[in-house]
């Protein structure tokens, strides 16, 4: 399969090198294009010598046809731009065709992925992430930088994605599975705010990040998928109907008033608990120790799986931080959904706010271990033991040459019709 990288003007070009080598681990046969100004920090003989093609840096390049950027935009089956500078998105969400990887972009019809590189100022400001914001609605997926150190000195977002996430996007994006068509997902993402005055809430460290990834596979596998999320700052995929909530009650409204579409329900979102019995209409004044009466929330996985329709499939997370088997299992029987993804939330660099994660897919009779990796990865493989409950106890998917089932007990317990995943 061809891929077309473009390279633009950052520092951070040294790096497409090691992305165009990393593609070229996967068999994928890499072109690259640059900008004028990605040529001042890395030669296009660089990029000839490891991809084995004739590198295209201008509109204007006598050695190639009159018509290149059109030819190379038929014949990629994905554009990824890395590094991606402001300057690039820019142009891209404004229609700016003023060199060849800018033009080869309006050319194309294939997707398109952009690796952002660039200052945490640069990164921040209100223009670029407007700019990003656009290009997200039209379908490019953008490859969230990195935070830490970064060539300018400072500290902050702005690094670009490291290759291996980089080639990961890449391949999903060419690996296209369309398992999901004609189905529809709801999913529920981010944490609940329980107020206790205007000013004031009790909540929780939920990004949205695992729901969020959830909601992004399940589309890019062809589903039509509802998201229903309560605060966080993460980008909705593009394509996907967004509910925005805030509090467990609004969570539970909007999951019942949509779960009757749903041929799935992923319930990732970390509903509170508790909510203040009482709620002060003033902002509470520090005065000394405060006692707060609490309340205890609506069971939402409960209630759905209660009501269920035939046909639909219902799984959930449990975030533990001690005596994970012990729990999982424990809410699986008790709530009653066919499957419970655990997860250690106590861990370092996993679970809650983290971009990984780690998990066991616990059903009646398995217990598949899921060992860290991104929480988009993890995403696609929740996706498929879901898929698998549908699946006659006698089949088994080939996977890497191994049954799918290895290591685990072979029996399936049929979906008892509904998968949500709660956190």
């Amino acid at each position: 399969m061809r891929v077309t990288l473009g390279v633009s003007g950052g520092i951070a070009a040294y790096k497409a090198a090691e992305v165009l080598r990393a593609l070229q681990r996967q068999a994928l046969d890499v072109h690259v294009v640059m900008t004028e100004a990605a040529t001042r920090f890395v030669q296009p003989l660089t990029f000839a010598a490891l991809s084995g093609h004739r590198v295209i840096t201008s509109v204007f390049d006598e050695s190639g046809p009159p018509m290149e950027h059109i030819d190379e935009g038929q014949a990629a089956e994905a554009l990824v731009i890395a590094p991606a500078t402001a300057n690039i998105l820019a142009k891209f969400a404004h229609g700016i065709a003023d060199d060849f990887v800018t033009t080869l972009y309006l050319a194309t019809r294939a997707p398109v992925l952009v690796a952002p590189a660039m200052n945490v100022n640069m990164w921040d400001h209100p223009a670029t992430q407007a700019n990003l914001e656009i290009l997200r609605q039209r379908g490019v997926r953008v490859i969230e930088p990195g935070t830490g150190e970064l060539a300018c000195g400072m500290i902050g977002a702005g690094r670009m994605a490291e290759p291996e996430t980089i080639v990961e996007a890449v391949l999903h994006v060419l690996g296209h599975r369309n398992d999901l068509a004609g189905e529809t997902v709801l999913v529920t993402a981010g944490g609940t705010r329980e107020a206790l005055d205007p000013v004031r809430f009790l909540g929780n460290r939920s990004s949205g990040k695992m729901g969020y990834a959830l909601a992004e596979a399940a589309q890019s596998r062809g589903a039509k998928v509802i998201l229903i999320s309560g605060p966080s700052a993460v980008y909705p995929p593009a394509n996907c109907e967004i509910v925005h909530v805030t509090t467990a009650e609004e969570m539970r409204e909007a999951v019942l008033s949509r779960m009757a579409e749903a041929t799935l329900l992923i319930k990732a979102a970390a509903v509170a608990d508790y909510r203040p019995v009482a709620v002060s209409e003033q902002k509470l004044k520090r005065t000394g120790p405060m006692t707060i009466e609490l309340a205890p929330t609506e069971d939402i996985l409960a209630e759905v799986v209660q009501r269920r329709r035939p046909g639909q499939l219902i799984v959930g997370f449990a975030a533990e931080t001690e005596n994970l088997m012990e729990n999982g299992r424990n809410k699986l029987l008790r709530k009653g959904a066919d499957a419970i993804v655990v997860n250690d939330v106590a861990g370092e660099n996993v679970g809650i706010d983290a971009d990984t994660n780690a998990a066991t897919f616990l059903t009646l009779s398995t217990a598949i271990e899921m060992p860290e990796m991104p929480k988009r990865k993890l995403a696609d493989r929740i996706l498929d033991e879901i898929l698998a409950l549908r699946r006659p106890k006698q089949m088994v998917m080939e996977l890497d040459g191994l049954p799918h089932t290895a290591g685990v007990e072979e029996e399936v317990i049929p979906a008892r019709h509904a998968v949500i995943v709660e956190q």
